[in-house]
């Protein structure tokens, strides 16, 4: 299936994974109203049988930021809706019906960060480099970056980043949270996949803890955290699939964990 400036399929015995690609190679992917609308409407339609996506940009680069080309002139009001459309958007990435793994190269610039960050693993390649170029061109990011990259790297970093125009290479980025993995040039996809097929495996209400209440778990003051920890573990420990996990894992039919 393709929708403007995005192409998605399915992969896997069951299609249970859902690999989305930026179709905007020419341009580096950069970010539109109508990508952003596209992935919006995709992760609101995602098919029943993926537990599981991967995003992925076509060519050299991940996403090179805003089509600056496509920027309009407009007054505070209607700047703030445009934000928060941009805001929506992302939410139903990082809050979606499913894990996303983002496969990082080449340009991971401004809106394309920001969408890496509204994913929930980031894997990325020996050419990925990273960069917030927004406070250089006397704009501010506007696509909830500046609530989801501090949390990746701190406001400290993020701030350097924006009034220097410094850029992390790969490595650094690795080093400093951008990304949970890294790994050879033209790999990054082929580990994103693996991971995607991995995780589509678990059971699914585990899946959305971690998605969907871990993270608020982690916003709230540590009292209410236990008590939304403990509502959380009674109910995905309730579900069938995880009773018979558990009694697999029992009955020794189960894998144990092995040191990598």
């Amino acid at each position: 299936m393709s929708k403007k400036h995005i192409h998605f399929e399915l992969q896997g015995e069951q299609n249970e994974v859902g690999v989305i690609r930026l179709t905007r190679g020419a341009k580096r992917n950069a970010l539109n109203d109508g990508l952003i609308l596209s992935l919006r409407d995709l992760f609101e339609k995602m098919p029943k049988s993926v537990r599981a996506a991967v995003i992925d940009g076509e060519g050299d680069h991940f996403c090179a930021g805003l089509d600056l080309s496509e920027l309009q002139e407009r007054d505070a009001s209607q700047g703030v809706f445009h934000s928060r459309m941009w805001h929506a958007a992302l939410e139903c990435v990082q809050y979606g019906p499913v894990p996303v793994i983002a496969a990082l190269h080449g340009a991971v610039v401004g809106g394309g960060l920001e969408l890496a960050s509204a994913c929930h693993i980031r894997v990325a390649d020996d050419t990925t480099f990273y960069a917030l170029p927004e406070g250089t061109r006397g704009i501010f990011v506007g696509g909830g970056g500046a609530v989801r990259i501090p949390r990746l790297i701190g406001t400290a970093r993020m701030t350097d980043m924006m009034l220097t125009g410094r850029v992390y290479n790969a490595q650094d980025g690795e080093r400093i949270g951008m990304a949970q993995y890294l790994v050879p040039e033209g790999k990054a996809f082929e580990k994103a996949l693996e991971l995607a097929t991995r995780i589509a495996g678990n059971a699914p209400m585990t899946n959305y803890a971690l998605t969907h209440v871990l993270p608020r778990i982690a916003d709230q003051p540590a009292d209410q955290g236990f008590m939304t920890e403990a509502m959380m573990a009674a109910i995905a420990q309730s579900a069938p699939e995880a009773k018979d996990r558990v009694r697999a894992f029992l009955e020794g039919r189960a894998a144990k964990v092995q040191k990598s």
